[in-house]
């Protein structure tokens, strides 16, 4: 029976069908796990909350608005990332948007589900799915466009200088603009946000979270970041009160005062990247050169590896169900080297029937 849920990280599916513990690879957070520290912080706002969080998240947004350098009405915080791209959908409920692919999802289910028309730009795999200049040529007519960077499940960076280029673009028609940065502080330029561009373009609206880089899925924290003051209000009517609980405002105080984290976990990722990428490789892969925490390859032919990998214990994401892939794309997160080691191994043994013999 296959793992049906839509998104990577379902590990309670995975563990009814494969009947124990799974080890997931399915999900792209940080491989050193939550900082201890943030643990303790949620533990103890649990505990100790005697009321309602904050519904406006005065402290979280100061501390945001310190550490990515903007001003702290320029933050609103959610309930995960994804919170914030339906909350974006129905403040804007725009006729036409642009998105492209492959990418996340949940664009075109918060978008769809706002009565929105979604058109497509589809990247090519010649190109390492890179965007370019004729991305330019798509956004005429639209009031949306979505751009995420690195992007899911392609691992790869967007040019700045192209989403500044978007952004001008997007100005100029009253478009709205939103990049999603949220595996940004683990990849391979985490200094490419757009933060400093705010001001210029009002229309930028930057996607960010907890979720991967302190590994907090759990705990759901996000936030975006805009210079128009009027579309965040909106954003912040377009869903329920009290969307962050006081735990995770707790911990995501906590994972700011550990900055040092992401950096620690990039030298992993850098370090165990490239083996976990050649050893797919060895194996038949096409892998698409990955910048950030994740990869994706496509085994020729092959649809169920998911499946027969899950039955051995081993959760990884098929990516059949994003626009613009078939069902032979996979993605699987960079993870300690001896657990990736084990993702291999398991991997030559469902694979050998491909062998001659």
């Amino acid at each position: 029976m296959p793992c049906r849920f839509g998104h990577g990280g379902d590990v309670f599916t995975a563990q009814a069908v494969s009947g124990g513990p799974v080890l997931d690879f399915s999900a792209n957070l940080n491989p050193l796990g939550m900082p201890p520290e943030v643990s303790r912080a949620a533990l103890e706002a649990a505990c100790t909350q005697p009321g309602y969080p904050d519904p406006l998240c005065r402290a979280l947004r100061a501390a945001i608005a310190r550490g990515d350098g903007v001003e702290e009405e320029q933050v609103l915080c959610g309930n995960g990332a994804a919170d914030l791209i339906f909350r974006l959908a129905y403040a804007l409920r725009p006729r036409t948007a642009l998105l492209t692919a492959p990418s996340f999802s949940e664009y075109a289910g918060a978008l769809e589900q706002a009565g929105c028309d979604v058109r497509y730009h589809f990247l090519d795999r010649a190109r390492s799915f890179d965007p370019d200049e004729r991305l330019l040529d798509g956004l005429e007519g639209v009031q949306l466009v979505i751009l995420c960077s690195p992007n899911n499940p392609t691992g790869r960076l967007v040019p700045r200088d192209l989403l500044l280029r978007v952004a001008l673009r997007c100005r100029e028609a009253g478009a709205v603009l939103m990049v999603d940065e949220c595996f940004l502080p683990l990849s391979d330029r985490p200094e490419g946000g757009l933060a400093p561009w705010l001001e210029e373009y009002p229309n930028l609206v930057l996607l960010r979270a907890f979720t991967k880089s302190y590994a907090m899925a759990g705990l759901r924290l996000g936030y975006c970041l805009c210079a128009d003051g009027e579309l965040l209000e909106r954003m912040a009517r377009s869903g329920p009160p009290w969307s962050v609980s006081a735990p995770a405002q707790a911990a995501g105080l906590a994972a700011l005062a550990r900055p040092d984290w992401p950096a620690l976990a990039r030298a992993e990722i850098a370090q165990n990247r490239p083996g976990l990428a050649a050893g797919l490789a060895e194996l038949g892969a096409e892998v698409v050169p990955g910048q950030a925490n994740y990869l994706l390859f496509r085994l020729p032919g092959v649809t169920d590896l998911a499946d027969r990998l899950l039955n051995r214990g081993i959760l990884i994401r098929p990516c059949g169900n994003y626009q613009g892939l078939s069902k032979d794309y996979y993605r699987v997160c960079v993870r300690p080297e001896q657990e990736n080691g084990r993702l291999l191994a398991a991997m030559r043994e469902v694979l050998s029937w491909r062998r001659p013999l």
